[in-house]
């Protein structure tokens, strides 16, 4: 017989759709051909109750976003945090088999090859959550992990099923440390440090970019609640004024020597501003920049903004002067 999920549980008020899910997550209803072809290239039968929610709503960013576990995590003591479930699909960055999708984290990602990554999380890639077929098969039932991707890669058992991880899912309210958190971070970001390489750059310019970074850095923990950079267009105007601060001094001559200039101004850093770590949408940026030709070459192959998009950020940035 069919088994129906869900049946006992309320959709109503679930999903968050802003504009931020329609164009990163949310997918049209799946086809049975799309949901077979997505199995096909994952290598793994999607569970049941995936697809049948999928075909409800097809990814997206819900309300209740946390998951409570018996054992502390690299997030957290007592719980685990999504932003967002991947769809069945290939148009969405996020989906299962978009940019960003499953075969991007178990790929190049480092993540283990041993199921899909159906969930992303607030560290911007640095963390997942899985379904985790080792014990069940490809074909069979996969239970659901946290598991954090750092150097020393651990995992946190959740839930035996998807149904179960989705049912288990409470709001953010119940582990609201927030304000306190953002007051610190916001505190920091005031009169806390920034990294001596950052500051080495702040040397010779004309504009303030210690008040602009610090101002700019509040308006996108505002935003979020938390200091992280993204893909949005604050961090990105982030990513615009870092770069734009070590092409003045350095040479940069390939997106590896760039990657390596940037991780300790403020991914990495060793001052008191520090965003915690980093993901690949910087990455995304530079590669964005030199497509649209804002960067160019100049002496030495030495990778700097053209003088138009340099105009144009030194605009962008006067509100947070």
């Amino acid at each position: 017989m069919y088994k129906t999920y869900f049946a006992d549980f309320d959709f109503t008020d679930f999903w968050d759709d802003d504009a931020y899910a329609l164009e990163n997550y949310i997918e049209d209803a799946p086809s049975d051909g799309l949901i077979a072809s997505i199995e096909a290239e994952l290598g793994y039968k999607l569970p049941a109750s995936y697809i049948e929610m999928m075909k409800l709503h097809n990814g997206g960013m819900p309300f209740k976003t946390c998951f409570p576990t018996a054992q502390s995590n690299s997030w957290a003591e007592d719980h685990v945090q999504i932003s967002g479930i991947k769809g069945i699909g290939r148009e969405k960055i996020y989906s299962l088999c978009g940019t960003l999708g499953s075969t991007f984290f178990t790929g190049e990602g480092g993540y283990p090859d041993t199921g899909i990554c159906i969930c992303d999380t607030p560290t911007g890639g640095h963390s997942m959550i899985m379904l985790d077929y080792s014990k069940c098969g490809r074909n069979g039932e996969p239970e659901v992990l946290y598991v954090d991707g750092g150097l020393e890669q651990t995992t946190t058992s959740l839930a035996k099923d998807f149904e179960t991880f989705i049912k288990g899912l409470v709001s953010e309210d119940v582990y609201n440390t927030d304000e306190k958190d953002l007051a610190n971070t916001l505190a920091k970001l005031k009169t806390g440090s920034f990294s001596a390489a950052l500051q080495e750059h702040f040397e010779g310019e004309a504009v303030n970019f210690d008040t602009v970074l610090r101002n700019l850095f509040t308006a996108i923990t505002l935003s979020k609640g938390y200091f992280a950079l993204h893909a949005d267009p604050l961090s990105q105007l982030a990513y615009d004024i870092q770069f734009y601060l070590i092409s003045v001094s350095e040479n940069i001559r390939s997106k590896d020597e760039f990657i390596e200039a940037y991780i300790p101004l403020v991914a990495l850093s060793d001052g008191d501003i520090s965003a915690g770590g980093y993901a690949d949408f910087f990455k995304d940026w530079f590669d964005e920049r030199i497509k649209n030709k804002d960067i160019t070459r100049g002496f030495f192959s030495s990778m700097k903004f053209s003088e138009e998009y340099k105009n144009l950020m030194f605009e962008k940035i006067k509100e947070h002067q």
